[in-house]
């Protein structure tokens, strides 16, 4: 694939509904620190660097204790995050060098793969604009202010929103430079495809992941992704 890309991946979170005192990313899984995982895809994927975003004071840590001792080689740089998660894009967006296209995943996804970060990285290069997903297996329902069920959307059309997401860096750099001096605009905004087509119009392609690429946010989900990251693993 022609054209430089680079992996900003955010590990910046706090992880509070994982009720425990060490953050997420740096939860064990069968032995080593679910970041690892995460940076182990991309590492072994046709991306070229990677952007680490992490917690306030916590570079070091990830510089000495994952970065070198794993030997991830293509960790080009560490940043601080922000107080939100698009604070803690921008920060990633900017530290970037010579990169036509870009990559953004949460680093509490350690079940992603070569395969879905590569079909990530060709989405961008066809469409400018693309996330990984996979249509829902439930019905859902809309609910109203009193939790009664107001609409049933159907569910032919209905995405489970995944990272990484994908675009042509020019143009995340501008959506994002445009959020960030359009304070109206932050609330609500939840992932970077909402940027993009909320700053830009531009229309965002919808790719397949993998129902296994799943967001580590629960004890219960640490027990799945280490089912996935063993059979993956052997």
């Amino acid at each position: 694939m022609e054209g430089r890309t680079a992996a900003v991946l955010l590990a910046a979170g706090k992880g509070t509904r994982m009720e425990s005192q060490v953050h997420k990313q740096y939860l064990e899984i069968c032995g080593k620190p679910l970041l690892y995982y995460t940076l182990h895809a991309f590492e072994n994927s046709s991306v070229d660097e990677i952007i680490l975003v992490t917690g306030y004071g916590e570079t070091e840590y990830c510089q000495k204790e994952i970065v070198e001792k794993y030997g991830f080689t293509k960790v080009k740089a560490i940043t601080e995050g922000g107080k939100e998660r698009y604070h803690s894009v921008h920060r990633g967006l900017k530290a970037v060098k010579d990169c036509e296209y870009v990559l953004i995943h949460d680093g509490a996804r350690p079940c992603v793969t070569a395969e879905i970060i590569d079909r990530a990285s060709l989405g961008a290069r066809t469409y400018r604009a693309c996330v990984v997903g996979m249509p829902v297996k439930d019905t859902i329902k809309v609910s109203d202010e009193e939790e009664f069920a107001s609409v049933t959307p159907d569910r032919s059309r209905l995405w489970l929103i995944q990272t990484p997401q994908a675009f042509e860096y020019s143009l995340v750099l501008k959506a994002y430079e445009m959020l960030m001096s359009s304070e109206q605009h932050q609330e609500g905004i939840t992932d970077d495809a909402m940027v993009v087509e909320t700053m830009t119009q531009e229309k965002v392609k919808l790719i397949r992941g993998d129902y296994s690429n799943i967001k580590v946010t629960t004890p219960e989900d640490l027990e799945i992704a280490a089912l996935f990251l063993q059979k993956a693993f052997k």
